[in-house]
């Protein structure tokens, strides 16, 4: 089955190249379209103040932020990796994401994660619907996917949000009719055929043999000249029609 990984950072601002960090990182496991109910969820302190601008997208003070592991502890760099293993990344302007993921990982001396890695599901819906408004937002609205547990920006319910936009993007009800087609058992028919051996007492005539002398002289007298019937002549003509009834 197809392993992939449903990814949404928070941080304190858009650029690490200037200073900006993770403060929350979120992944989802999902197979074949289906989550597996597995995650990987952590809120990291980035070492900094967190701008006002910031905190009202995503909520996280610096308070709360203060004292959580830092990116390069064990419990977030190690487990991250761990969990998501050579797996897709699906996220949405992945460019964002990676950018942060990848300056924290090198930062603390471990292997980025290639481009080729990443799925953006930003490119994708713009494919799907160019020119229209394709923010996670939009997608949600125009897929029917309710926002109701979503306050304010966060990685793990953006995540579970985006997983949602991404099986409708790889086809949506059609996709969950062949999950649900898989599961479901199907009948088998069979044409069976029975070969019969002879009966074990041969079945009586249905004529006379008045009638089959009648019928003899009929065809003798009146299909004059006709030499289908000359091969068999009377007695064999009465034997086929015995052999046919």
């Amino acid at each position: 089955m197809a392993r992939e990984i449903v990814l949404d950072t928070e941080t304190t601002g858009f650029d690490p190249l200037t200073g900006d960090r993770l403060v929350e990182l979120a992944a989802l496991e999902i197979e074949s379209f289906v989550p597996t109910g597995r995650s990987f969820h952590v809120y990291i302190d980035p070492l900094r103040d967190m701008p006002a601008e910031a905190e009202k997208v995503h909520g996280l003070s610096s308070a709360f932020l203060r004292g959580k592991p830092r990116f390069d502890s064990a419990e977030v760099v190690d487990a991250f990796l761990e969990f998501v293993g050579d797996a897709p990344i699906i996220a949405h302007n992945a460019a964002f994401d990676r950018a942060f993921v990848n300056w924290e990982l090198a930062n603390c001396g471990r292997a980025e994660i290639h481009e080729a890695q990443w799925i953006d599901t930003l490119a994708l819906a713009k494919n799907r619907f160019p020119g229209m408004h394709n923010s996670l937002d939009a997608l949600c609205k125009r897929f029917k996917i309710s926002l109701s547990e979503r306050e304010k920006h966060g990685a793990l319910i953006d995540a579970k949000l985006l997983a949602a936009v991404y099986l409708e993007l790889k086809g949506g009800r059609e996709r969950r009719l062949e999950l649900s087609a898989e599961t479901t058992s199907t009948s088998v028919s069979m044409t069976v055929r029975v070969d019969y051996g002879p009966r074990p007492r041969a079945l009586a005539p249905r004529s006379t043999e008045a009638e089959r002398a009648r019928h003899a002289a009929f065809i003798r007298d009146k299909v004059k000249g006709e030499a289908l019937w000359a091969p068999f002549g009377l007695e064999g003509l009465i034997e086929a029609e015995e052999k046919a009834a």
